[in-house]
């Protein structure tokens, strides 16, 4: 059930094993890291698919400050040795689960080595944040590059869901927003931010598989936010009543274009009047899933990962999928069912 490949690639040099078809996980030992693995390997399960575990290390170098000016490095073996010792934990942890599982250590830059690796990866998962190593980086300085760029989607656990991955953490954050917040029971339902873009889309279409797999209803989420300075242009007031309705019917044609390919699936609107990243950070609380695609027309999907991706990424209280924009042969046939938003 479970096979171990630790990858020997000190020189950075191309694997010789195959690349990682199915779920890719990025842990580094610590408990954001732990919550990641967590969610992964149960999705590996739902989905039925392989579960690769990896870590990266990049060897740090040192210039002296002396006469005698040069470079030193730090002895790769142990560091090697630290790294494949996560590995090994993170491969114990997750040996009761009944999915095949592998793992790699990788050198090179954490975000690099996933970016790679999502050219063949259904899915990649990772957390918020972790020890200044492989996750440590990834909600960094690149908080946007890896889901913004990534081939497959990517899903992000905060370590907030600690609890409800039934993990434990001693972090003074999350302790104190539980102290805060209390118990949040967690509906079992997927949600999907819309805007009416063809990107917006394809995260529906990712987000209906996704709630099947959950066997959960899917809700379709669009946020209207207040009109500010930045739209000072408009020539007059706009009728929000009559915005909302013509929002609402192209909602509902876009439910029954969903419902022709996903016929068995529960299928929810809700149109709000609100900022949408409020609102997806909210929805985040109290539901399995979070689902938006990278680009849009300037709703959910238009600001995620641009000047919100802070907003969103970091302070999300639950998982977020981040589905990247693609072509899909079932976009197709979405204007016979109705007015697009937008139109």
């Amino acid at each position: 059930m479970g096979r171990e490949q630790v990858h020997p690639d000190p020189a950075g040099e191309a694997r010789n094993s195959p690349a990682p078809q199915g779920i890719v996980v990025g842990v580094d030992g610590s408990d954001h890291s732990q919550c990641a693995l967590v969610w992964a390997a149960r999705e590996a399960e739902r989905r039925q698919r392989p579960l690769h575990i990896v870590t990266a290390y990049s060897v740090p170098i040192f210039a002296a400050s002396g006469l005698d000016g040069g470079y030193a490095t730090v002895d790769d073996s142990v560091i090697r040795e630290g790294a494949e010792a996560i590995l090994k934990q993170a491969m114990d942890k997750v040996a009761g689960y009944n999915i095949d599982v592998d793992a790699s250590v990788e050198n090179g830059d954490a975000s690099g080595v996933l970016l790679d690796m999502s050219e063949t990866a259904e899915l990649l998962v990772f957390g918020t944040r972790g020890r200044g190593g492989f996750v440590g980086r990834l909600l960094g300085s690149v908080s946007s590059a890896l889901p913004a760029h990534a081939k497959c989607p990517t899903v992000t656990i905060p370590l907030i869901c600690a609890d409800r991955l039934g993990e434990t953490t001693d972090d003074r954050h999350v302790l104190a927003e539980r102290a805060k917040s209390g118990h949040v029971p967690v509906e079992n339902v997927v949600v999907v931010g819309v805007d009416g873009s063809d990107q917006a889309r394809v995260a529906v279409l990712e987000a209906a598989a996704q709630a099947e797999r959950f066997s959960a209803p899917l809700r379709l989420v669009c946020a209207v936010p207040q009109y500010n300075g930045s739209l000072a242009w408009v020539p007059a007031p706009m009728d929000r009543d009559a915005l909302f309705a013509d929002i609402k019917v192209q909602l509902d044609a876009g439910v029954a274009w969903l419902k022709s390919h996903f016929p068995r699936l529960t299928v929810e609107t809700q149109l709000v009047d609100g900022s949408p990243v409020d609102i997806l950070v909210d929805a985040s609380r109290h539901v399995e899933l979070v689902v938006v695609g990278t680009r849009g027309r300037g709703g959910f999907t238009g600001m995620l990962l641009g000047s919100t991706s802070d907003g969103i990424l970091h302070h999300a209280k639950g998982p977020v999928m981040v589905v990247p924009d693609r072509d899909d042969p079932r976009l197709a046939d979405r204007a016979a069912f109705g007015p697009l938003l937008g139109d």
